[in-house]
């Protein structure tokens, strides 16, 4: 928990241009806007981003999905088609240090707001690209959906059992691992900015971070030449570390070196295990799998699962309960750590929302407003920040710039 007084957030001083929908894009601004960060996010008017429109659940009309990452924003509608509405943008870039979009290659420069003219007038502007496979190479203008990078990006190929069909992740994890190296570029595009005074274009293909994800898969390729293969939830380096069936449901065992095998023989009131000469060591473990399995099957099966994972813990060998997600969502630690926050929101209410995990000791960020209502800062913004007149922002609806 932060012990300090110093209520600044390390991004407090700056300003987001955020042009992103859907999730990748939203993650990034959503970790700046957590950190401090003032995010503008651009919506189209009318229709706005379009998870705004994807549910069921849906919470008084408000998408659940739209809600989950769109906290610490601020709504702001214009139709960067018209002419008004691209002035708006270039006087919100007068003020801003970073921009983020995740549109197609090529269509920010349609719109007249390409990287190079945009680094030309505002020099010191990080400007940072989110798309399916990055801006160059021969596949830039291809579109990537979460799904399609994943099974593109490998990760399908070694998810699931060995006679299955490959799976997708239960979570959109290559959109969220962009937005999560988006937001890290961004932050050290800032720091050089600090030195050199000048901002520069961040690129992130949602390839690029999902296939960084593969590290010791990928390993294992350049090693042998032989792409890995599905193994359900066995690891394909350290035995025993998988899914075992307890007498009452599924947990987790991951005994990570030969210390922890033979506390996990005792555990088990196996102590021979340990000394067996198929057994002894991780490497003998891996290769003797197929006698080993069968054996522990037998003996974790004979008592509950928080029989074991309460003696097992006891030891000191990692294990856990397989839970769903409202189990998580209920546990004391999740509360401890401040993982679950409650927001109002303007229409709904007190609404929840996931905390923060990164945890700073002196400048810690906050959950500070709930994700906002389609266009709810539109008028605040045109008129506090740019000080347009009332006769302005009326001309400015009447052409549907916003």
């Amino acid at each position: 928990m932060p012990h300090s007084t110093d209520s600044t957030a390390p991004l407090d001083d700056l300003l987001v241009v955020d042009l992103t929908r859907v999730l990748s894009g939203p993650y990034c601004t959503l970790l700046l806007g957590d950190m401090g960060a003032r995010v503008i996010k651009i919506e189209q008017p009318g229709r706005g981003d379009d998870t705004r429109g994807w549910g069921p659940p849906f919470v008084g009309g408000e998408s659940a999905y739209f809600l989950s990452v769109n906290r610490n924003k601020e709504s702001l509608t214009l139709d960067l088609k018209q002419p008004g509405a691209k002035r708006i943008l270039e006087q919100l870039l007068d003020r801003a240090d970073v921009l983020v979009e995740n549109f197609r290659p090529g269509t920010m420069a349609r719109l007249g707001f390409d990287d190079r003219s945009v680094a030309d007038r505002w020099p010191r502007l990080v400007y940072c690209s989110i798309s399916g496979f990055g801006q160059t190479g021969p596949r830039r203008d291809q579109p990537g959906y979460d799904a399609v990078i994943q099974a593109e990006a490998g990760l399908m190929s070694i998810t699931g059992e060995s006679t299955g069909p490959p799976l997708r992740l239960g979570v959109a994890i290559a959109d969220i691992v962009s937005g999560m190296f988006a937001a890290q570029g961004i932050a050290m595009a800032l720091l050089a900015r600090g030195r050199t005074g000048r901002g520069q274009r961040v690129d992130i293909g949602m390839l690029d971070a999902t296939a960084a994800l593969l590290t010791y898969q990928a390993a294992s390729y350049f090693a042998t030449g032989t792409a890995p293969s599905r193994q359900g939830n066995r690891h394909p380096t350290i035995v025993p570390y998988e899914t075992f069936a307890a007498q009452d449901g599924d947990f987790v065992l991951a005994v990570g070196n030969d210390d922890l095998w033979r506390r996990f023989c005792k555990v088990i009131e196996r102590p021979l295990l340990s000394d067996d000469r198929r057994f002894a060591t991780n490497r003998d473990r891996v290769e003797h799998y197929d006698e080993l399995k069968p054996l522990l099957d037998e003996r974790l099966g004979a008592r509950p699962k928080a029989a074991w994972i309460a003696a097992l813990t006891a030891e000191g060998v990692p294990c856990g309960a397989v839970r769903d997600v409202a189990e998580v969502l209920e546990d004391p630690q999740i509360s401890a750590r401040a993982m679950i926050e409650t927001v109002a929101h303007s229409t709904l209410g007190a609404v929840r929302v996931l905390g923060m995990p990164i945890k700073l000791s002196d400048t810690p960020g906050a959950v500070r407003t709930a994700p906002p209502t389609l266009g709810q800062h539109t008028d605040q913004i045109l008129r506090t920040d740019l000080s347009l007149t009332d006769a302005e922002i009326a001309r400015l609806r009447a052409t549907a710039a916003v």
